[in-house]
């Protein structure tokens, strides 16, 4: 990983934990709706990040953010277990590229399709391990399931929405 990959990794996390805490925790719809914006973290590490890497940095990122909820490790372990499924998610979701060295998991470098697909389900494995270790019961299972769809389709656009004003445009020289 070159110096600015670097450089870009580390002030996207810096200002995703920092947006979550102070703007996208705030915002708590009569408990349904809490946009989590920041495993769009997990989701831009480069293709070629180690996987132990990325649970560290999922770890690491998780006690963060748990540490302003007072949620008592529920983020860690979400972002962990999200970590975890990547490699997953890309076995699973075909791309016209191949996944390689300096190509980003992002809209400018596989597409919308590709992008939209991989957020879903990433963020769909986020929220369902999130809300149900939340619940800690399978009591209410259409409640909790009802509020792991709609958080994952409001998380879901907003982390799409972030990536399309966030990157620059590739342009053809």
């Amino acid at each position: 990983m070159n110096s600015k990959i670097l450089y870009q990794n580390l002030i996207r996390f810096i200002v995703l934990i920092l947006a979550q805490i102070f703007i996208f925790n705030k915002i708590n719809l009569g408990g349904w709706l809490n946009p989590m914006v920041y495993p769009l973290y997990i989701l831009l590490l480069p293709f070629e990040t180690n996987k132990n890497l990325s649970l560290l940095l999922a770890f690491i990122m998780g006690i963060i953010i748990d540490l302003f909820t007072a949620s008592i490790g529920l983020h860690t372990s979400a972002l962990v277990f999200m970590a975890y499924m990547r490699p997953v998610s890309f076995r699973l979701i075909n791309s016209s590229k191949n996944y390689e060295a300096g190509i980003m998991p992002g809209i400018n470098d596989l597409g919308y399709i590709w992008f939209i697909t991989y957020t879903f389900f990433l963020i769909f494995s986020h929220h369902l391990f999130f809300f149900f270790v939340e619940a800690f019961s399978f009591d209410e299972f259409g409640y909790t399931l009802l509020r792991v769809l709609l958080n994952t389709l409001v998380s879901s656009l907003l982390i799409i929405i972030i990536d399309i004003l966030f990157k620059p445009i590739k342009r053809n020289r």
